[in-house]
């Protein structure tokens, strides 16, 4: 028996309460996330619209189910959607219709229905960052001369130090930063306003001393990082340190090769991360630097052999067995491997 209650007003109820009150308040999600969810939700219903002729108002629980969802996916696969676009639009829905389940015991069944959907095969790429020579030149690519120019130096070395997030760094204040304790430390205000505190090296703090006599004399509380307009302290928004990072990067290359031609923030955390990784630090330790909720999100983009870190551990491994004499000429060698099956 289909479910009969009235489905067109339980949908919208529960998609309205799902993205204003569940996600920001009940998750603690930030406002960015949220929205990706939501997009992701009229993506759904665009397809409804476009390919099964539903419109908003005759949208029901009944539109969600497998079949539906699946000729989602290849619907957005023929407009060359990614597929980790693709799988990210999906696990929205998901999330969507298991909260509708714990709202309405009997819209378990849909949400059930759904999660039998495979989601569809990522091409893994190996993970990109820079090299010790390109993060050098673009960290030392603002001079000292300008007040300007300190101020933009200093944030681009505590964002490779912190790993943090753009919108962190922009969020930060004065009273962030925990310098006159044994071991520096940054509160960074993370995604669904979570706190963590990452460490910062000696040598940043000696750089951040220089910077708060010279922007926060007074050591009053306020943005730590801003520029004047109209008079007053504005705090640096997200594309302002964006477009800080592009132009340093573009700086650089004129005397470093090594600089990508694409350099953004996220590609200075990954950085950071693959700089700990490979210099042997512990993966729950980048875990909480870059303040991923679960392990396999960092396991996922940095817990891997990078072919230059394979071809270092090969060379090493085969530094006492190479040598210039041809093996396969040794005839105890050859009998070996004619044994082998």
């Amino acid at each position: 028996m289909k479910y009969e209650r009235k489905k067109d007003k339980n949908f919208w109820l529960l998609a309205r309460a799902y993205l204003h009150s569940y996600m920001p308040v009940t998750r603690n999600l930030s406002d960015k996330s949220v929205e990706t969810y939501k997009q992701s939700l009229k993506s759904y219903l665009h397809f409804l619209e476009d390919a099964k002729s539903v419109s908003d108002e005759q949208v029901t629980f009944d539109s969600f189910n497998r079949r539906n969802v699946q000729e989602f996916i290849q619907w957005l696969t023929n407009k060359r959607y990614s597929a980790k676009t693709i799988n990210l639009k999906l696990t929205a829905i998901r999330s969507f219709l298991k909260y509708c389940g714990q709202e309405d015991f009997e819209l378990q069944g849909v949400y059930t229905d759904v999660c039998a959907v495979r989601k569809l095969k990522e091409e893994k790429h190996p993970v990109e960052y820079l090299q010790p020579a390109a993060t050098a030149a673009i960290l030392d690519a603002y001079g000292t001369e300008k007040a300007k120019h300190r101020r933009n130096r200093m944030l681009l070395i505590l964002m490779y130090d912190t790993g943090a997030r753009v919108q962190e760094l922009s969020d930060l204040n004065v009273s962030s930063l925990h310098l006159n304790v044994q071991h520096a430390y940054v509160t960074l205000i993370g995604k669904g306003k979570k706190s963590r505190n990452v460490p910062i090296l000696e040598k940043t703090v000696q750089h951040m001393l220089v910077f708060l006599r010279d922007f926060h004399p007074k050591g009053d509380e306020a943005p730590l990082f801003y520029s004047i307009l109209g008079g007053r302290k504005q705090r640096l928004s997200t594309d302002s340190i964006s477009m800080i990072l592009k132009t340093a990067a573009d700086i650089a290359r004129n005397h470093c090769a090594e600089v990508p031609a694409r350099v953004h923030c996220h590609l200075m955390r990954k950085t950071k991360a693959m700089d700990l990784y490979r210099s042997g630090v512990p993966l729950p330790f980048i875990m909480q630097l870059l303040g991923h909720e679960s392990m396999s999100t960092t396991s996922g983009f940095y817990a891997f052999a990078t072919l230059e870190m394979m071809a270092d551990a090969m060379n090493k491994a085969t530094d006492n067995v190479v040598n210039d004499e041809k093996l396969w000429k040794s005839e105890s060698i050859r009998k070996a491997l004619y044994s082998l099956d």
